[in-house]
């Protein structure tokens, strides 16, 4: 697996050459796993049947229920997950912003995952 690094900004590096990118590592993984939390169903033109169900499954009211479900299942599914081992999502209605806190097992290893979505 090959990914391309990100700042603290979540905006690309380069200039570094191969070392702007994490490469056969759980940090790849992790950073994979946020950047498809990251995307919505129907953002991307290549095909708008990927991403995470946020208007469907996450958004409105009632939703609790499905929310957890439709991030843990979008985690699962990214390539190189092996397990879910800890999660937390941290709603905060006022802000309108999930944080997602959880561990994950990967093929390389165990990953920390903090973003916000």
């Amino acid at each position: 697996m090959k990914y391309r690094a990100q700042d603290i900004d979540d905006d690309y590096i380069f200039g570094n050459g191969i070392a702007d990118f994490l490469i056969d590592s759980a940090e790849a993984v992790a950073q994979a796993i946020l950047t498809r939390l990251r995307l919505w169903v129907g953002e991307w033109f290549l095909d708008t049947s990927e991403g995470t169900p946020y208007e469907q499954a996450v958004l409105g009211t009632n939703k609790m229920n499905s929310i957890e479900p439709a991030i843990r299942d979008r985690i699962l599914e990214t390539e190189g997950v092996e397990s879910i081992e800890e999660f937390q999502l941290v709603w905060d209605s006022q802000a309108r912003r999930i944080e997602i806190i959880a561990e994950v097992n990967t093929i390389y290893g165990p990953a920390p995952l903090n973003g916000v979505l």
